[in-house]
């Protein structure tokens, strides 16, 4: 399999100078841990003592991780990158409310981009977290299997109702809407939801994609169950396949409470579950559909390499490849200038709001071995090129 990831001029051919200056500070400042976490204790005490920064992170690390303040603002960044055949998912990226409105409010917003996603070629996917649309803990509950009072009952099928009604319309649309995955002892009643939405929804398109965090031991066999029930009940399954955001969560967690972890003993395990879930897919196209969310190299050189061997399109409409925006861009568009389809989650927001998802894209670009060195490795490489 050819090495392209090492062309910085693709990876990096939207930068400007002033652009490509500012992202190797931002690696710069994530490389340091400690600065990382002074950081996030200052801007939160910002945000509460209501002092102007606003300007200032919307300048720097919101601008490069963040796609606008809202949809239309995020339009320029999406006909850029469809410039070099990178396609956008519009991701909503608010977190951790507790009241009503806002769930009503996210469930607007996913409505709306189901729009933009039908309307533009460059936006193949909408996106949404089932947190987005009702209360952490009262999926917890519902994960546990506990008796809910008439007050939760009520709000559970306001949450059954958000799904129902954006999965929907995606299904009317004839478009593809992803969910996000959770923490693992909430994911049961997310799993639950999405299964019943891809039943109904899914029958002859893969319309409802869920989420597998392969960091868990458990996805693989969970995939294998529903894929059989799918064969069973006559339904597609999309999938996207990403590696895990809440390891150390995860761990603590299972410490403190004393039960199994649910994270694979070690990276390497990690890798070698992410790529058999991938094998397993690749070899079920007729009814499995892929999102591989990752910006690990190896794993995309092998999912790459997968479809070479079976024969299978670079631009089959049932494999897919992902980044975030503002990370792994010799990843994103090196595999688009290869004819291989392609997608940035493109987060949004107001500054304010979307804070604690840009805290944790620091804290995760901290603590994962590699992540933030190779990012600098290429811009310090790009920066020689362009000799600024």
């Amino acid at each position: 399999m050819d090495q392209i990831f090492e062309n910085t001029a693709t990876a990096f051919a939207l930068k400007s100078d002033s652009e490509l200056e500012r992202a190797y500070f931002l690696f710069k400042m994530i490389s340091n841990e400690p600065l990382v976490k002074m950081g996030s204790v200052i801007t939160n005490f910002a945000f509460k003592a209501h002092l102007p920064v606003e300007g200032l992170i919307r300048a720097t690390v919101f601008d490069h991780f963040c796609g606008g303040i809202n949809e239309r603002d995020c339009l320029p960044v999406v006909d850029r990158m469809w410039e070099k055949g990178v396609c956008s998912v519009l991701d909503y990226s608010v977190e951790g409310k507790e009241e009503e409105d806002p769930f009503d409010t996210a469930t607007e917003i996913i409505l709306t981009i189901l729009d933009f996603v039908k309307e533009k070629e460059a936006i193949p996917y909408a996106v949404f977290k089932p947190t987005g649309f009702g209360r952490f803990a009262l999926y917890q509950k519902v994960s546990e299997k506990k008796e809910l009072t008439k007050e939760e009952q009520a709000e559970w099928q306001r949450i059954i109702n958000r799904f129902d009604k954006v999965c929907k319309k995606a299904h009317d649309l004839e478009v593809s809407l992803l969910i996000d995955g959770e923490e693992s002892w909430i994911q049961d009643a997310a799993d639950d939801l999405a299964e019943d939405m891809m039943c109904k929804y899914n029958k002859k398109k893969r319309i409802v994609f869920n989420t597998l965090q392969t960091y868990r031991w458990d996805r693989l066999p969970y995939l294998k169950s529903l894929h059989q029930r799918a064969e069973k009940d006559g339904f597609k399954v999309g999938m996207k396949v990403v590696r895990g955001a809440y390891m150390e969560k995860e761990n603590d967690r299972a410490k403190e409470k004393g039960y199994t972890s649910p994270i694979c003993k070690s990276k390497a395990e990690t890798d070698e579950n992410f790529n058999a879930t991938i094998e397993y897919m690749v070899e079920n196209l007729d009814t499995l559909s892929i999102f591989s969310g990752t910006h690990n190299e190896d794993s995309c050189y092998r999912l790459m390499q997968l479809m070479a061997d079976k024969g299978i399109d670079k631009n089959n409409e049932h494999v897919w490849f992902g980044q975030l925006y503002g990370m792994s861009d010799h990843i994103s568009f090196n595999l688009a200038a290869n004819g291989y389809n392609v997608a940035k989650y493109l987060p949004f927001g107001p500054v304010r709001d979307v804070m604690p998802y840009l805290i944790r894209r620091a804290d995760e670009n901290t603590s994962v071995a590699g992540q933030t060195s190779r990012e600098l490795t290429l811009l310090k490489k790009e920066r020689k090129r362009r000799k600024i």
